[in-house]
Parts: structure tokens; sequence; C-alpha cells
């Protein structure tokens, strides 16, 4: 799954109709945003931790690590505010949209009350796409770091 792709789709739910879209587009919307972001940090963690290089990684590594990545464990340690604070500002704000649009994804999946306004949507969206370029200009070994963080048991 590309982000990328992703939000596009998500903008164009958003987007969708000719006033104010449905209540079904902007819920789908919300959920798909969410996913860009899970799937950004899933294949980060994989390329972390087993090559970037299709040609210079076992696959079968990547993909295991790529999955390795789970929601609420992952929502869990995103807002750990004193763990997270060793992570740049990139990490930090990418950690915080990332816990913050998974309450909202569960809202939109599962509340059949939920309702969301457009502009709330169209903001998370482009929020989204922000921290996803963000964690991109990280640098590598924080990068590295915030994937070990997030998928591996922590001890004490």
């Amino acid at each position: 799954m590309r982000p990328d792709d992703l939000l596009r789709i998500a903008a164009g739910l958003a987007e969708s109709g000719a006033g104010r879209p449905r209540r079904t587009d902007l819920c789908r919307a919300t959920s798909t945003a969410y996913y860009a972001l899970f799937h950004c940090l899933a294949k980060t963690c994989a390329d972390m931790l087993a090559g970037r290089s299709p040609a210079k990684r076992s696959q079968p590594a990547w993909r295991q690590a790529y999955r390795a990545l789970d929601h609420g464990e992952s929502k869990k340690r995103c807002k750990r505010n004193r763990a997270m604070q060793r992570f740049p500002a990139g990490i930090r704000d990418f950690a915080e949209t990332f816990a913050s649009l998974q309450s909202k994804r569960h809202m939109a999946d599962y509340d059949p009350d939920a309702s969301f306004r457009k502009s709330d949507v169209v903001e998370d969206i482009d929020a989204t796409r922000n921290v996803i370029a963000r964690l991109a200009k990280t640098p590598i070994e924080q990068r590295r770091a915030f994937a070990i963080y997030l998928l591996t048991k922590l001890r004490v």
C-alpha cells in the first residue's frame, strides 16, 4: 500500500459530491488517512530493519518486519510522552498524529453515530501528508531507533 495513493483516495472522498460530502465518505476518508499513516510506518519499520533496497534485502524478512507493526501497541507507545521525548520533533509529531488519527479511525469505522466535518477531515489529511514528509526527512538513525522502539518488547 502506498501512502500517497491512500491520501489521494482520502482527499477524493472528502471532496466528493457537488456540495457537502456524505457522512460515509467522510468516515471512509478518515479511516483511509489513518491507513496511509499506518502503512507509511510499517514500511519505515521494514526498511529500517530489513533494508530499503529490494535487491539487497531478504524479502521474507522485510515482509515480517512490515507485518510486525501492531495497531494498538504502536498507539500506546506513540502516546508514551517520556519515551517519545528522546526522538526529534518530526518523529514526535508523526507519533502524535498517528495516535490521534487512530482514535478517529476507530470512531469512523465502529461508531454508527460518528460524524465528521469536512474541514476537520481535510485538515487531518493535510496533517497526515505533512508528518509523512517530515518523517522521511528525519535522519535514518532516528527512524531506525523509532522502528526498534515500536517493534521490540520493552524491558526495564
